[in-house]
């Protein structure tokens, strides 16, 4: 059948054991690892052969099938790796824009249903996986030895850094989640942060939070979308936030970041994105993870920049940081899992390990990565070398370079 044909073509690496309803097994590849697939029912075959993207996820959802000993993140990984290369192909680009127009429609309102589709889950399940401080996004793994608390902190820093802060600053954290980052910032860089996020759930932890830190004076959250907000700011940061922009809206993304940033201003985007060429969302992640999102190619990030004032002064690729991430994550709710069982329900948590095991997969073999693109309005601002990034203590002083910049003596 199609799905034999295909197997016996793609796995190169390791080795697929696939067992069927009726006791028969079947062996694609040869080497380790080894994984195993059993199948419940003959129909998961035909779903898997009619759409995998989707199906994969779906049937594993519903119980279809379930992995060997070895578990579900060494089978995943196993088939992600040996169908890299058929995921990777360029697409009709008519096609690509059609789908666009159709899933990444994020108008207001519907942006406001699409975040609340995730991240009004409730505060337990991401309090029971995340680290303490509570970053869903990449963490910055500067030594392998880090653990995931040691490296959203180093994280955190490096974007602090890159931002150039001095006390005082007003601060626009767009997408501001639990409030960590606007946390991080105010309490180490002694600045005023106003966070925006479109979710429910997390504007109330995030104030609840701000209060207990007796923080409540300096930082605000507001239930807003960016294209929304007003004001001015001396520094602007997005963190994880931009994956849900959708591609029509890029340029009206950085535009709204131009306007709410003052002359001398800094901005810092830190998207998931792809190092191949612009592509489609995968199906059931947009189905029951992330609807609307999308994660860009640089080009894409790129050309919506030059429709702007803006300019990118810094860019900075992440690779492999989110896959250790994800790993740590999946570690951690593997740990809570029949807890979150009893709280949620088994397809739920079905849902939840093949997300979190299919997008470190992505982040490992399908060429995905972190972009951190630094901005400003005028030279002069930021320093010519990235020396200040890594010194104990950043020497450079923002307001020299201000100065400079006002008289003219700033050198691009």
């Amino acid at each position: 059948m199609w799905l034999d044909r295909q197997l016996r073509r793609q796995v190169r690496e390791g080795c697929l054991a696939l067992h069927l309803p009726d006791g028969s097994s079947k062996r694609f590849g040869d080497g380790e690892p080894q994984v195993n697939l059993h199948v419940h029912d003959r129909k998961v075959l035909q779903r898997l052969a009619w759409d995998p993207a989707l199906n994969f996820g779906e049937t594993y959802m519903e119980g279809g099938w379930d992995p060997g000993p070895e578990g579900l993140r060494p089978l995943v990984h196993q088939v992600m790796r040996n169908f890299a290369p058929a995921f990777r192909k360029r697409r009709s680009l008519p096609l690509v824009v059609l789908r666009r127009l159709w899933e990444q429609g994020n108008r207001i309102t519907r942006s406001y249903g699409n975040i609340s589709h995730h991240y009004d889950l409730e505060e337990w399940l991401f309090r029971r996986f995340l680290d303490r401080d509570m970053y869903y996004s990449c963490a910055y793994f500067r030594r392998p030895d880090m653990t995931l608390e040691e490296a959203q902190q180093a994280k955190a820093d490096m974007i602090r850094r890159k931002l150039l802060l001095q006390p005082g600053m007003r601060v626009l954290d767009i997408g501001s989640g639990w409030g960590s980052m606007a946390f991080h910032l105010a309490e180490h860089a002694d600045v005023q942060v106003d966070g925006v996020t479109l979710s429910r759930e997390q504007l109330r932890a995030a104030s609840a939070e701000a209060e207990r830190r007796g923080l409540s004076d300096r930082v605000h959250f507001h239930l807003q979308d960016y294209r929304e907000h007003r004001g001015q700011y001396d520094r602007i940061v997005s963190v994880g936030m931009f994956e849900h922009v959708g591609q029509p809206y890029y340029r009206r993304y950085f535009q709204q970041v131009h306007d709410l940033l003052k002359p001398e201003g800094v901005a810092l985007l830190h998207t998931i994105g792809r190092v191949d060429p612009p592509g489609k969302t995968n199906a059931w992640l947009a189905k029951n993870i992330f609807p609307g999102g999308y994660t860009p190619a640089l080009s894409e990030v790129a050309a919506a920049v030059e429709k702007t004032p803006l300019m990118a002064t810094d860019v900075d690729v992440w690779r492999l940081h989110y896959a250790e991430t994800l790993a740590e994550w999946y570690r951690r709710f593997q740990a809570i899992r029949d807890e979150a069982a009893e709280h949620f329900d088994e397809r739920f948590c079905r849902m939840w390990e093949f997300y979190l095991a299919t997008c470190e997969g992505s982040f490992r073999y399908w060429g995905q990565v972190v972009f951190q693109v630094q901005l400003a309005r005028i030279h002069g601002v930021i320093p010519e070398t990235r020396d200040y990034l890594y010194q104990s203590e950043p020497a450079h002083n923002i307001r020299h370079a201000e100065e400079d910049a006002d008289t003219g003596k700033a050198i691009a």
